[in-house]
């Protein structure tokens, strides 16, 4: 069953909205900087090129998108106040960016400095989120399966996060740190835990609302949160004491993460609108990522060879940030940011002006656009650590499909400002 929603809590749009805006950026970012450095990407993942890759999109494109959704949504789903939210929101935000960039500058320069004071914005940006949310997400009542993710994946966060500053440290200071196994941790709690349950999270919610079709399974809504928590638990557990146990653990965590993606494919495969949208592209894009990786994961444990050749990380990696995580969220971005616009017109103008509707604010066919765009640059990573020639083609397709995006919602903001002002004229779709 889905939770009845109250938008009468929903925050200011500039909460939400300054992190969805600003996040493009950090993919154009990402796709100059492989269009730049090119097949030398592709040598290790441990290169200087490789760790800022990895950090503009998880922390700059991803991490922003998530933590303006989750201050949009907790107030919406839960009735959870979040204290002096502008300010939070504002905070949390520059900490976050100007960390995000500090650490990928960091990386490419070699410079400890820079990286500690990554490490300062970033532990000061996600300590005080962390501090005011934990809390109120495992005390607020009536826990609807939404919320239980929420509340996982906070917690995931908070790992992820604690792993991440320790791996840092080992670039900041000559500290003799297992960094193999903290960097483990940490993309696991980070892409498994946090990005994966939020998504899982939202999900329940959105995919029956937005793509129109039936609910999630209840067992699934009830159990599938607190299985992926307790398998990151204990994978964990047995990779720091070095448990054999460690690789079946890893497999069930493949094995829940590819039931998530049957699933909700099933339930697209019954939507009820026969003409599916650009976000129905973008979440299938995503799912069948989820499944690829899975196939790939499995195929690197039958065959050590393959999980031994310098290409193989990469694709895991691009199928699990770029496939999964950047394809849902660009896809979720056409749908919440329009759908906000719309509703804060109808508040502001309150039957003093018509106001359009969503499809006016974001046309469907700007959104398809740019879908093909991100499938090609999507196609084009998964197979430049095997093609490296194909390394600047990838890189200069992932900036402009991101250009592409920022430019559709920058549209969507334009009509909300003009309405507001009474200046514009917006012509039908």
């Amino acid at each position: 069953m889905q939770r009845v929603l109250s938008f009468e809590q929903t925050p200011g749009l500039a909460v939400p909205l300054r992190f969805f805006l600003t996040a493009p950026a950090f993919g154009i970012l990402a796709g100059l900087l492989l269009a730049w450095t090119g097949p030398a990407m592709f040598v290790s993942r441990w290169t200087p090129d490789a760790l800022a890759l990895t950090h503009l999109l998880t922390l700059g494109f991803l991490g922003m998108c998530m933590l303006g959704a989750l201050l949009q949504i907790l107030p919406v789903v839960s009735g959870i106040e979040i204290p002096y939210t502008n300010r939070t929101a504002a905070s949390v935000h520059a900490l976050l960016g100007a960390g995000a960039l500090a650490l990928s500058c960091g990386f490419l320069h070699a410079s400890p400095l820079l990286i500690r004071i990554a490490m300062l914005m970033l532990g000061s940006g996600f300590g005080w989120l962390l501090l005011i949310l934990l809390k109120r997400v495992w005390s607020a009542p009536h826990a609807a399966p939404m919320l239980v993710a929420i509340r996982l994946a906070l917690s995931a966060l908070a790992a992820a996060a604690g792993f991440g500053i320790a791996a840092a440290a080992g670039f900041a200071w000559p500290l003799s740190l297992p960094l193999l196994l903290i960097t483990d941790l940490h993309v696991s709690w980070g892409l498994l835990g946090w990005l994966g349950l939020l998504v899982a999270g939202v999900a329940y919610q959105v995919v029956p609302m937005f793509q129109v079709t039936p609910v999630y399974p209840q067992w699934m809504t009830r159990g599938f949160a607190w299985t992926v928590f307790v398998l990151l638990v204990l994978r964990s557990a047995a990779a720091i004491d070095g448990s054999r146990s460690e690789p079946w653990f890893t497999a069930l965590l493949i094995l829940a993460w590819m039931g998530f993606a049957m699933i909700t494919l099933n339930l697209l495969r019954q939507r009820k609108r026969p003409k599916p949208d650009a976000t129905t592209f973008f979440w299938r894009t995503s799912l069948i990522s989820i499944l690829a990786a899975g196939v790939l994961w499995a195929a690197g444990t039958v065959f050590p060879a393959l999980a031994q050749h310098p290409a193989y990380p990469f694709v895991l990696g691009a199928l699990v940030i770029a496939g999964f995580g950047y394809s849902v969220i660009n896809g979720m971005l056409y749908k919440i940011v329009p759908f906000l616009v719309w509703y804060h017109l109808q508040n502001r103008l309150a039957g003093a002006a018509k106001v359009p509707n969503v499809k006016q604010i974001l046309p469907d066919r700007d959104a398809e656009r740019q879908f093909f765009l991100h499938l090609l640059g999507l196609v084009l990573l998964v197979a430049a650590p095997v093609l490296p020639v194909l390394a600047q083609a990838a890189g200069i397709v992932l900036a402009v499909s991101s250009t592409w995006l920022w430019v559709n919602l920058l549209k969507a903001v334009r009509t909300y400002r003009e309405l507001s002002l009474g200046t514009s004229k917006l012509k039908p779709a």
